[in-house]
């Protein structure tokens, strides 16, 4: 029986103290969980009530490799699962947040392959059997591209579909593949001057994530990709994308801000919060948009354009064909509607 002079109502504010923290919790008397994991593409840390995963190849722009959305499920699993976590934060160190898929390894080289088998080495997802699934003079199975590309959206996916929220940070450049993350989190915070796009709707990409239009609507979301344009951070916040950008120099102090808000939230009203919400949005169809948005990724890459796009890379270079690509626009290596 509980005593009378100890019940929750005795203390002030006993509902905002972690499910761990109480003194009738399922979680009484038992450890952590194990924080030790090595991943090739992010580090993963839990301070506090904040999960922080944190893109780790700044030389390379934080740039996509195949492990990519392996690293970030197994991450964002991690934290969903750790009750003493309300809050995931997502960011990436160096320059920018994620420039997108390395497609100089994916162009230029057509896919990397690793030195011996490991546990992809023979599946749809082998290295060797994607690069000849490229090939611009032999046959494209749409099917073995759908495998692929749809488990890099169902990796980046987990942001969306984790059961607490997810917060993403962007600074300097999030584009192409990198805005499919960054749409995926329920809540994006930015830099003024982040460069925010998906330029490869000029030739050789469709977002696969297919998320613009939900998380922009129709009419804006055409405007960037019938374009291939990027905006600003300051402009992603007046256009809704984000809740909030601020100067480059307050970045840290505001995102620190804001998840701290969240976290003082019990973790589940969190959890109720957004899986209502959530209803909503995945009622609109994301599942479906993804699914064909994934397809026609695959097609751009295997017609004509697509085909001379890949051929240029591996001729004169990655970033030689995409200055190519760009200059016609004005915005090579910048955000079209900076302010």
């Amino acid at each position: 029986m509980s005593d009378e002079h100890s019940h929750a109502g005795t203390r002030p504010a006993d509902w905002y103290e972690n499910w761990t923290e109480v003194a009738d919790s399922p979680w009484q008397d038992r450890p952590a969980p194990d924080s030790e994991h090595e991943y090739s593409t992010l580090t993963y840390e839990r301070d506090g009530r904040i999960a922080r995963i944190t893109f780790n190849r700044p030389d390379k722009g934080n740039s996509i490799t195949p492990q990519t959305p392996r690293d970030l499920t197994h991450a964002v699993e991690r934290a969903d699962l750790d009750p003493r976590v309300h809050v995931i934060l997502v960011s990436g160190r160096g320059k920018g947040f994620c420039g997108g898929y390395d497609l100089g390894m994916f162009a230029e080289t057509g896919f990397a392959t690793g030195d011996g088998p490991d546990d992809v080495t023979g599946t749809m997802l082998d290295p060797v059997v994607n690069a000849a699934n490229h090939n611009p003079w032999g046959t494209w199975d749409p099917m073995i591209d759908y495998a692929m590309m749809s488990r890099c959206n169902k990796g980046f996916s987990s942001l969306l579909h984790a059961n607490k929220p997810t917060v993403a940070k962007l600074h300097g450049f999030a584009v192409a593949g990198g805005t499919d993350i960054a749409l995926f989190s329920d809540q994006i915070i930015c830099a003024d001057d982040t460069k925010i796009g998906y330029p490869p709707t000029r030739t050789w990409g469709i977002p696969a994530a297919g998320m613009w239009a939900h998380r922009l609507g129709d009419a804006r979301a055409k405007r960037l990709l019938f374009t291939g344009d990027s905006i600003s951070g300051k402009q992603a916040a007046e256009w809704g994308l984000a809740v909030e950008s601020c100067p480059a120099e307050e970045l840290d102090e505001r995102t620190e801000a804001l998840v701290e808000r969240i976290a003082r939230m019990p973790v589940n009203q969190l959890m109720m919060a957004k899986l209502a919400l959530n209803s909503a949005l995945l009622a609109q169809g994301v599942a479906n948009s993804g699914m064909i948005s994934t397809v026609f990724d695959g097609i751009s890459r295997h017609t004509r354009e697509g085909y001379a796009f890949q051929l240029r890379a591996a001729t004169v270079g990655f970033r030689e064909a995409v200055r190519e690509r760009d200059e016609p626009y004005g915005d090579y290596k910048r955000a079209q509607f900076d302010r």
